[in-house]
This record gives C-alpha cells, structure tokens and sequence, in this order.
C-alpha cells in the first residue's frame, strides 16, 4: 500500500511540473507575441506596457504589480485574474470578460472598460478617474473607496454591488441599474440619477447635493442621515424609503 501512494505522489509531482513547465512555456510564448493563451500565467512584476492580449484567454492569470500601461485586451477573458496593486492607467479593456478579477489598489487612469464585463469583480480603492465606463456592468462588484470622478459612465449596472465611501461626484447614471447596491457614506455631489433604479438601494450618510434624482425609482431605499439638499427630485418614487435626519431639498431634515 505505501509503494502505490508513493507513485502516486510521484505521478502527481510529474504532472504538476508538467503543468508548471507548459505554463512557464506559455509566458514566454505571449511576450514573444506567438500567442495569447495564457490562462493561469504568472505575469507578475513584470514590464508589460503596450502588451497586445486582444481576443487572449487570460483567465486566472497573475498581474499583480506589473506595469501594464497603455496595453489592450480588447474582448479578453480576464476573468478570475490577479490585477492586484498593478498599472494599467489607459490600457483599453473594451469588451473584456473581468468577472471576478481582482484589481485592489490597482492604477486604472483613463483605461477604457467599454461594454466590459467586471460582475463580481474587486475594484476596492482603485483610480478610475476619467475612465471610459460606456455599457460597463458591475453587478455584485466591489468598489470601496474607488474614485471615479470624471469617469465616462453610461448605461452602467450596478445591481448589488459594493459602493461605500466611493467618490461619484458628477457622473452620468441616467436610466442606471443601482438597486440592491451599497452606497453608504459615498460622494455622489450634482450626481445625475434621472430615471435610475435604486429600489432598496443603501443610501446612508451619502451626500446628494445638487444630485438630479428626477423620476428616480427609490423605493425602499435607505435615507438615513443622507443630503439631499438642493436635489431635484421631481417625480421621484420614494415608497416605503427609511428616513432618519435626512436632509431634504429644502433644507429641512426629516426622520428622527
């Protein structure tokens, strides 16, 4: 019995450093540019900028801290990739399947995420200033503490995700999908919210100053101690929304 658990633990050595070596064997074939199948490659502290991955399958692949500026993986599959603390500022992800990637702390400056997918992705404390965020769904994604400003949204999802301490000021979320989202003690100033769900979406302690809330759907939503002075909200469904010194449009707070 232990000589066949011996070559057993044998046989799965080989294989793993077969695996281990077909991996490493991809690496360099991708920054050879002979071919952009690298799931599960280790392209971590690396200098990638200009990288062409379009159309690759990079699922599970490792980027963390590398400098990937300027590159482009549009219509990759990066789902479950490492993203972690790395520089991608400007590089153009349109299209791109990034379910489940992780991107904490990554540097994400005018990349473009046109039309892709980051359902399920961590995006905590990342900088998307001036990003191209067109059609770009984060369904159930973290984003804690991400800054967004000047970002390019429209047509956005944002169904359960992750918002808190987020800064949105000004952004285009016209016809948005928010409901369910967290967006507690988030930033949201002269933010544009027409006609966008945010059925028992988390509001507290946001501050919507300015924000355009006309003919948004808030049922649900929670209130509590959120600014909404100077917010218009002509049309806007607030059925069964939690109040709790709230500031009003007007100035006056409702909700003990």
């Amino acid at each position: 019995m232990a000589g066949w658990r011996w070559f057993g633990a044998a046989v799965a050595a080989i294989l793993a450093g077969a695996a281990l070596a077909q991996t490493q064997g991809d690496v360099e074939a991708f920054l050879a540019g002979q071919t952009k199948d690298c799931a599960g490659c280790q392209l971590n502290e690396r200098n990638l900028d200009r990288i062409k991955g379009d159309n690759g399958d990079f699922r599970g692949a490792n980027f963390e801290q590398s400098r990937v500026t300027r590159a482009s993986f549009v219509r990759a599959n990066l789902s479950g990739a490492n993203l972690k603390s790395a520089d991608f500022n400007r590089a153009d992800f349109r299209f791109a399947d990034l379910s489940g990637a992780d991107f904490t702390e990554t540097l994400l400056f005018e990349a473009d995420f046109s039309g892709a997918n980051l359902k399920g992705a961590i995006l905590n404390g990342v900088n998307l200033k001036r990003a191209r965020l067109a059609q770009t769904k984060f369904d159930g994604a973290e984003l804690i503490e991400a800054d967004l400003r000047d970002a390019r949204t429209s047509g956005n999802s944002f169904v359960g995700a992750d918002v808190r301490r987020a800064i949105l000021d000004r952004l285009n979320l016209r016809e948005a999908n928010l409901s369910g989202a967290n967006f507690e003690f988030s930033d949201m100033i002269e933010i544009d919210l027409r006609d966008a769900n945010l059925r028992n979406a988390n509001l507290a302690g946001v501050n919507l100053y300015g924000a355009n809330l006309n003919g948004a759907d808030l049922t649900g939503a929670n209130l509590e101690g959120a600014n909404l002075e100077r917010a218009l909200m002509s049309d806007t469904k607030l059925d069964g929304a939690i109040y709790g010194q709230t500031i009003m449009p007007d100035g006056t707070r409702k909700g003990d």
